[in-house]
């Protein structure tokens, strides 16, 4: 994965400078997408064997899930090792394969970063296990006495994203109970101490290292954590995180040092952009309070984009869409970055089962929305990040037994209201049975976690013969987006529209409009739309549907 791309990349016949601005990628989830082996676990060369459908179906790139070492306690986002490849995904040979592949088809590849914690099994936390308290091995973590008689107590009374206090207790090497350690996320996920400048200077070596095999950008995970407060005081609503699962505690995310490190990291990727015109992209995974945070992390030195997580907790409401749009478009776009739209991703309900209704089980409403959500999204000035199975309309697998489910917040809580295993079951590619294709060749093969018998609907070469199928109106806006001048940079304008209709136009003739309610309404524009997400006689939009207007 060496040789290096253009300095613009060439999309049917169209150059395009600043790639990243308005590109389509793919969320590829690694252990889910395809699998080479039969062994029931996705990997890369699956991953390789599967760019052609993501060429057709559209994307400009792929974001890949972690795949490095690591015993896979939260699916690899506890990294042993942050320069190597797992067995269960393959080597770095098979990563420069499809690293090849991918260039060679002018799709991009960004990878997963994980800086806000590393695996209990990465090298400098068992050496820090096997140090004494103060020593430098465990000035890399957080690491601190504990409270109360004998220091049984945490020392302080933070809580866990994933549930339980967010400090787990050593034992020393002398055999008696030690220090503490934190892990905003699962005990086996130790948060590593930004404060220490050895981390800074570590990822820095791991961000050239992949880099200097050819990869198009990162996705960084956890983008607001990084730094605590440094005196790590009590919070006043310890469990605010657990109760969210959302990084809300003001004393362990969101602290202004992050800042530093994200300017260092887009210096480092407009070295590799200077030394060869390609350049590298920063997207980060940030959750803060209100878009003006928000904006904070995309200034013209900062990250390159940040997911915009509103749009995908917004209520199924045109006022709210519209709202969460417009502070998007004002706070962050005024920054010269562009919104990072996105409706799905690994660890959120899938938006069919999202946008249903109880009466409904979402299988009929539920779709006609998420079809609506997807073309209003890809309207949209910016970017946009679609996750894997989105295209094919997969609603979450919302039964599954509690004797399969490997997510940590379960393991954690004994809890199945935010588990995200539902959304992660593996692809159907063709078929009638499991494993729908997702091992190729390999029909006795046991996914890792149970494909329903209904992904037989949903299975890939069903949906590519299927016109009216969620891929054929996926890959019919990528299509016209990529097609259409109007769309991907630039603004919108909001347009006059009855109660529950979003609609706005883009440039001076492309019209996108919403209608949130169930029952038709006049369309904003006569004649028939150029796309539409269901059926929309000339001059009506009907309910639950979205649609593409050009002005004659």
């Amino acid at each position: 994965m060496h040789n290096r791309c253009p300095s613009q990349r060439q999309v049917d016949g169209l150059n395009r400078h600043h790639w990243w601005r308005d590109a389509v990628i793919y969320q590829v989830y690694v252990r889910s997408f395809l699998d080479s082996t039969g062994d029931g676990i996705g990997d890369l060369a699956g991953v390789r064997a599967g760019l052609p459908y993501l060429k057709k179906l559209g994307v400009d790139g792929i974001w890949l899930s972690p795949f490095y070492p690591s015993p896979q306690h939260d699916h690899g986002y506890d990294v042993a090792d942050y320069c190597d490849v797992d067995p269960l995904f393959g080597d770095l040979g098979e990563f420069d394969e499809l690293g090849g592949a991918a260039r060679r088809l002018g799709v991009k590849v960004l990878l997963d970063i994980v800086p806000n914690h590393c695996s209990s099994e990465h090298p400098w936390f068992r050496e820090a296990l096997a140090a004494a308290p103060g020593s430098l091995a465990r000035a890399r973590f957080h690491f601190a006495d504990g409270r109360g008689p004998d220091g049984a107590e945490p020392p302080n009374n933070w809580h866990s994203m994933f549930g339980g206090p967010a400090w787990s207790r050593v034992t020393e090497p002398d055999g008696t109970p030690g220090q503490w350690y934190l892990h905003m996320f699962a005990p086996e996920q130790p948060d590593w101490n930004w404060r220490n400048p050895e981390i800074g200077a570590e990822f820095d070596r791991v961000l050239r290292f992949w880099l200097d095999r050819g990869i198009d950008g990162f996705r960084i995970d956890v983008a607001a954590g990084l730094y605590k407060h440094p005196e790590l005081p009590d919070s006043d609503d310890p469990e605010a995180d657990a109760r969210t699962r959302d990084s809300v505690n003001p004393l362990a995310w969101n602290q202004p040092e992050v800042h530093d490190v994200w300017r260092r990291w887009r210096s480092i990727c407009e070295e590799y952009t200077e030394r060869d015109g390609c350049e590298r992209l920063l997207v980060g995974e940030v959750s803060v309070p209100t878009a003006r945070e928000h904006a904070q992390y995309v200034r013209p030195d900062e990250l390159h984009q940040a997911f915009f997580f509103d749009l995908l907790s917004a209520s199924w409401d045109a006022d709210a869409f519209r709202k969460v749009i417009s502070e998007a478009m004002d706070d962050i776009a005024g920054t010269g970055s562009t919104v990072t739209w996105v409706l799905n991703n690994h660890d959120q309900v899938r938006t069919v089962t999202r946008y249903g209704e109880p009466a409904t089980e979402g299988s009929g409403l539920g779709a006609a929305r998420a079809r609506a959500a997807a073309l209003l999204m890809l309207a949209l000035p910016g970017a946009a990040y679609i996750y894997q199975g989105e295209e094919l309309g997969l609603p979450e697998v919302v039964d599954l037994p509690d004797d399969v489910l490997t997510d940590p917040i379960f393991r954690r809580t004994g809890s199945r209201a935010r588990i995200r295993d539902g959304c992660r079951v593996p692809l159907p590619w063709s078929g009638q049975a499991s494993p729908f294709g997702f091992t190729p060749g390999v029909e006795s093969a046991k996914p890792w976690l149970p494909q329903p018998e209904y992904f037989a609907e949903y299975a890939t070469d069903r949906a590519l013969a299927d016109t009216r199928s969620f891929w054929h109106l996926y890959r019919d806006g990528l299509q016209l987006r990529a097609a259409l001048p109007q769309l991907g940079e630039g603004t919108l304008r909001w347009l006059d529209a009855p109660p529950g209709v979003l609609a706005f136009e883009r440039g001076d003739d492309l019209v996108c409009a919403v209608n949130f309610g169930t029952a038709p309404t006049p369309a904003p524009v006569s004649g028939s739309p150029l796309l539409a997400s269901g059926h929309c006689p000339s001059g009506v939009l009907s309910g639950s549907t979205a649609a593409w207007w050009i002005r004659s």
